[in-house]
C-alpha cells in the first residue's frame, strides 16, 4: 500500500531526507519515530506529493507521488501539524466544504459528518464556530476531516498532541478500530506508549535516514538482548546452587528473586523452570518482565550517536 525506495529531499545543500525505504502492507500500521528535525514531516509530505522528491520514488496506494499526484491526493487521509482550520465555519459547513471537495454525494456527506462527529464525540458541536473549539476539539476535527472520504492511506502526523488523556483515548481507539485488511496508516508521534500500543512496525529516523526497523518486539530484541524473566521465590534464593541451562543468563537478584535472560524463552524456560524446583527453589511466580520501547528507542538514539548509524 505504501512503499518508498531510496527517498530523497534535498533543500539546496540540506539533506532532510536520505535514502528512506518503507513498505508498509495493507493492514498495517507503520510508526516513524525521531527527534524534531529528523526528517519525519518532510517524509510525509512527499509520500501525499505535497513535496517532489529529489531522489528515489515513492509509491502510494499504487499510484506513483510523482507522476499521478491527484491520484495520491485522492486516496490518502493527512494530520499534518498545523490543521488549517478555517475558524469562521462551523464544524458541519467545514467537513461539508472537504466531502464537495472529494466529490461526495449531498446525502453521503451528511451521513459520514454524522457519522464521525458522533465517534469523535463532536456531534454535539456541529454548529459551533471552529474559532471556539478548544485545542484537543481542534485535533480532533481535523482527524474527522481527513477520514471523510474513507481513505485506503492515512497519514497521521501527532495525532494526539495537545490533547486530555481522555481525548487522547479517544483517538487512540479510533486508530485501532481504522485498520483494516485494506487501509495502511503511517503515524508519526513522540510518544512512546503510543507508539507501542499502535505500531505493527516501526522506522526510527535521525538525521533524515532510518537507522532501525522492525515491530516493537523486534526492536526491543535487537537493542536490549533478549527477553528477560523474574522468578519471584518463597523462602528466598539462601545461597542455593543453579545449574543454568544453554541460553540462560543471571542478570540480577535480590534476597527473594531472580532475573534472568533467555535466549529461546519457549525451550529453555521449561528446563530452567524444572532445574530450579529440583534445586529447592520455591518459585511464587514466573514471568517475563516488561521492557519498554522508550529504552529500546534511547538506547538506539545512543548508538546513532556513537556513529553505529547504519541506514537499514
Amino acid at each position: 500500500m505504501i512503499l518508498a525506495e531510496d527517498l530523497t529531499k534535498l533543500f539546496d545543500k540540506f539533506t532532510a531526507v536520505d535514502g528512506v525505504n518503507l513498505n508498509v502492507p495493507p493492514g498495517r500500521v507503520l510508526v516513524l519515530l525521531g527527534p524534531n528535525g529528523a526528517g519525519k514531516t518532510t517524509t510525509v509530505r512527499m509520500l501525499t506529493s505535497i513535496l517532489r522528491p529529489s531522489r528515489g520514488r515513492a509509491v502510494v496506494a499504487g499510484y506513483d507521488v510523482v507522476r499521478e499526484p491527484q491520484k495520491v491526493r485522492e486516496s490518502v487521509g493527512v494530520l499534518t501539524e498545523h490543521h488549517g482550520l478555517y475558524n469562521r465555519m462551523n464544524a458541519a459547513e467545514y467537513l461539508d466544504f472537504y466531502g464537495q471537495l472529494y466529490g461526495m454525494a449531498v446525502n453521503t456527506r451528511q451521513q459520514r459528518i454524522d457519522s464521525l462527529l458522533k465517534e469523535f464525540g463532536l456531534l454535539g458541536d456541529k454548529k459551533r464556530k471552529l474559532g471556539e473549539f478548544s485545542k484537543g476539539m481542534r485535533q480532533k476535527l481535523a482527524l474527522v476531516r481527513a477520514l471523510m472520504n474513507q481513505p485506503p492511506v492515512l497519514l497521521l502526523d501527532e495525532p494526539t498532541s495537545a490533547m486530555d488523556p481522555e481525548s487522547a483515548r479517544v483517538v487512540r481507539d479510533g486508530i485501532h478500530q481504522l485498520r483494516s485488511s485494506s487501509r495502511s496508516i503511517i503515524l508519526c508521534t513522540h510518544n512512546l506508549l503510543e507508539a507501542e500500543e499502535l505500531a505493527d512496525q516501526i522506522a526510527i529516523i535521525r538525521k533524515g535516514r532510518i537507522i532501525m526497523s522492525g515491530s516493537p518486539s523486534e526492536l526491543k530484541r535487537k537493542l536490549l538482548g533478549p527477553p528477560e524473566f523474574e522468578a519471584r521465590l518463597a523462602g528466598g534464593v539462601d545461597g542455593r546452587h543453579l545449574d543454568l541451562p544453554h541460553g540462560v543468563a543471571l542478570v540480577s537478584s535480590g534476597e527473594d528473586w531472580l532475573r534472568f535472560q533467555v535466549d529461546d524463552p519457549t525451550k529453555n524456560n521449561p528446563i530452567l523452570i524444572e532445574k530450579m524446583v529440583s534445586s529447592g527453589f520455591g518459585i511464587l511466580s514466573f514471568n517475563e518482565t516488561h521492557r519498554t520501547l522508550e529504552s529500546a528507542y534511547l538506547e538506539a538514539m545512543r548508538s546513532a550517536g556513537n556513529g553505529s548509524d547504519n541506514g537499514s
